[in-house]
């Protein structure tokens, strides 16, 4: 692997939306520098650097005051990289480390000290982890107070993964809500499989993010708005909401990062639930201590 990707908007637009003050990008990744931190040799994609100076100016830029930066699958277990940015934000991120299951107590320690609040379980068929499930529950039993689980994965295993996610001893976040067909609308199997699953205990949070991934209509994501706003609007205090900048692996779209804000009112059409997507569950997830 040789061809180093770019997978995000050279000028993305500037936002229509307002978001509140103090309003968090709740899922974002940093890539390198590469020179200060190397990529997995187990990485399945290799991009252009997109470090913390890029991140937070397109904070800036989208009129965000927070990011939530989650550790990207490049860099492996190896959080440097996401801890690098966290330490330059003055205070205006947190973090969601990968970790290899047999990290120590004190290690994860050092994680929190560092800005991380949670861990992220990859199940994502390309992306996949590999250690087995009884590993990742051993260490969610382990994690420092106040930390949460993130997980991804496609709606087609959503069932298989339920034992799992039931036998999990923290709140848990999933990312882009199990990537859904969201052309199937906001009543069809696989949103109303994901419906039961946030039935099933009252501290699974989700993302309604991601329309670029999960529409194949394409900008302004039509099908998105309409399967993902009902949802939202029903569970509204379990809600968190990302850019996904720089977008990894989504190099032959290239989503505006404008336009992605511009579709949270779409969503969250009122000022009180934009409150709760965007300032205050992000801010009980991740700046609560």
């Amino acid at each position: 692997m040789t061809d180093r990707i770019t997978s995000w908007h050279s000028n993305p637009s500037k936002p229509k939306y307002t978001p509140p003050p103090g309003a968090v990008d709740a899922h974002c990744h940093v890539f390198g520098p590469m020179a200060q931190f190397p990529f997995s040799p187990k990485a399945k994609y290799l991009p252009e650097d997109a470090g913390p100076e890029m991140l937070f100016a397109l904070r800036d830029h989208l009129g965000f005051a927070k990011n939530v930066i989650v550790q990207a699958s490049c860099h492996g277990t190896d959080n440097s990289a996401t801890l690098n940015a966290i330490a330059r934000s003055n205070g205006k991120a947190r973090g969601v480390a990968v970790v290899d299951p047999a990290i120590s107590d004190e290690e994860l320690a050092a994680l929190h000290d560092g800005g991380m609040r949670g861990i992220r379980f990859n199940f994502l068929k390309r992306l996949v982890d590999n250690a087995p499930k009884d590993k990742f529950l051993e260490v969610s039993r382990r994690l420092p107070a106040g930390w949460h689980v993130v997980i991804y994965f496609e709606a087609d295993i959503l069932e298989e993964l339920r034992p799992f996610m039931d036998a999990i001893p923290v709140p848990i976040v999933i990312d882009h809500m199990g990537r859904p067909d969201v052309t199937q609308g906001p009543d069809g199997p696989d949103m109303k499989a994901f419906r039961a699953l946030l039935d099933s205990r009252p501290d699974i949070h989700f993302k309604p993010t991601c329309p670029d991934r999960l529409d194949p209509s394409g900008d302004p994501w039509n099908q998105f708005a309409e399967a993902v706003a009902p949802l939202v609007a029903d569970y509204p205090d379990r809600c968190i909401w990302g850019t996904d900048w720089p977008h990894p692996n989504q190099q032959s779209i290239l989503p505006d990062d404008g336009h992605l804000v511009d579709m949270i009112p779409r969503i969250a059409p009122t000022a009180e639930l934009q409150q709760k997507l965007l300032v205050a569950n992000p801010e009980q997830l991740y700046w609560s201590d």
